[in-house]
């Protein structure tokens, strides 16, 4: 099946049960205050099919981006009749119970996921939760403009003190196009030193698949030397008697240890021989090898020496129950952190808006995750797609979930309810905003796509 198809079914799917789930918790507190519920709709717009049961059109919609609950007295545009079934009608703690069962139904299902997550097998390369250690910095990269050498240590990356490779991968993300403080302990002469300095942080591809290895940090993924697992026949290593088993000490005097970084020197020397410094049993022997141009079998053409190394180590993460649930609430809380940084970001100026992703950014990074084996990426994935979900939905915005809580707490505090025209019309301009903050939204995905320079001749 193609990408783009996988991508686009994938994506209705997932916002499907996620839409589900927010509207189901609205639904469910709704009915157990007695507030009647006249439609529960998966999609906007026009009734696709569905039934009814009770007082409640259960209706799947045209429109499959999104969802709501509509109640009896719900909007300020209903005519208030005083029944006891209509919302207006109810306690103002109950209306704000039921505006937080959504997003509230959003975190519960971020959580159940991750801690399904946590319970299954799962193996993790064991340098993603250690320190961040610099394998090697391409030349001409914001690594190596900034002074960041192979074999530093970073120990601060903007707010972040001794951050895991994990984490200065997120921090990437959220720093995307401005510049951010960076401290590195290194090495000299035995003493061991602080450096400080700064790294630009750039997306050149203006899309969504940045990569920190662009910027030049590659990672230190073990301590002891790659090992080659299989030497193909026919291919420069094996011509220069390279042989499964044997040990990558040094690349011309330069210690790699991560394929990456073996790889990117080999594309910085454009072809050039290079001395493989290699341990083969007890002896160390010295090959000159000059690296051939060919695909690495995922379609990409670079200059190979035509060996597949060992992996580097690895854990497997399948927790008990307890510390599984332990570790889904960290999880759940060290993302919503960054989720609020992203938003302090974006109204402090700090980010761009054009890094916001909508639908085709979902499609794209649901549809990757169905196409990786296993349960574990949509299971990550939709624990972060309900995560956004319910906290975005708690923005004091008014037709969002947070706008109508902070309605209500409003009219609490003035001991009375505010005037139903006026309501009306903040409505209606926050309608509009949010109608033109969504066509940017997808105005910035399709932009993102380069389809225009796919144009020129």
């Amino acid at each position: 099946m193609p990408f783009a198809v996988t991508a686009t079914v994938s994506m209705l799917i997932v916002l499907g049960i996620m839409v589900l789930v927010h509207e189901f918790g609205h639904f469910a507190v709704a009915k157990l205050c007695g507030v009647r519920v006249e439609v529960f709709s998966i999609g906007f717009g026009t009734r696709l099919f569905g039934f009814r049961r009770g007082d409640t059109d259960y209706r799947v919609s045209l429109l499959p981006l999104g969802g709501y609950v509509k109640m009896s007295g719900e909007t300020p545009s209903d005519q208030r009749t005083g029944d006891p079934g209509e919302f207006s009608s109810h306690p103002r703690w109950q209306r704000i119970l039921i505006g937080l069962a959504g997003p509230v139904a959003n975190f519960i299902l971020a959580f159940g996921l991750m801690t399904g997550y946590y319970m299954m097998h799962n193996e993790v390369p064991k340098y993603i939760s250690g320190p961040a250690v610099i394998d090697y910095t391409t030349q001409d990269s914001p690594a190596a403009r900034a002074g960041i050498q192979a074999g530093d240590r970073i120990v601060r990356f903007e707010r972040d003190w001794n951050p895991t490779w994990e984490q200065l991968h997120i921090r990437t993300l959220l720093s995307m196009n401005s510049i951010v403080p960076v401290t590195v302990e290194r090495v000299v002469n035995g003493q061991t030193q602080r450096v400080d300095t700064e790294l630009a942080i750039q997306n050149p591809g203006k899309t969504d698949d940045f990569e920190i290895e662009s910027l030049g940090l590659l990672p230190r993924m073990q301590d002891t030397p790659l090992k080659a697992s299989n030497v193909e026949p026919s291919f420069p290593a094996a011509k220069a008697g390279l042989k499964p088993g044997d040990e990558i000490l040094s690349l011309d005097g330069l210690q790699v240890r991560s394929v990456p970084s073996l790889s990117a020197y080999l594309q910085q020397r454009k072809g050039k021989p290079v001395d493989l410094e290699i341990q083969r049993a007890k002896q160390v022997l010295h090959l000159n090898v000059t690296p051939t141009l060919a695909d690495d079998g995922a379609g990409h053409m670079g200059y190979r020496l035509g060996f597949t190394a060992i992996n580097p180590p690895f854990v497997v993460e399948q927790l008990p129950l307890p510390q599984a649930i332990r570790q889904s609430m960290t999880f759940n809380v060290h993302y919503s952190g960054y989720i609020f940084d992203v938003l302090h970001r974006l109204f402090s100026r700090h980010s761009n808006v054009q890094q916001l992703s909508g639908p085709i950014g979902i499609a794209r990074q649901t549809g990757e995750a169905v196409s990786m084996p296993g349960w574990q990426p949509i299971m990550g994935t939709m624990a972060l797609i309900s995560l956004n979900l319910g906290i975005m939905n708690l923005l004091p915005i008014p037709i969002l979930d947070g706008g109508m809580i902070l309605l209500l707490l409003i009219e609490g505090t003035l001991r009375r309810d505010l005037n139903q025209e006026f309501k009306e019309r903040v409505y209606q301009v926050a309608f509009v905003m949010l109608i033109l903050f969504f066509a940017f939204i997808m105005f910035n995905d399709v932009s993102k796509l380069n389809l225009f320079s796919k144009l020129k001749p």
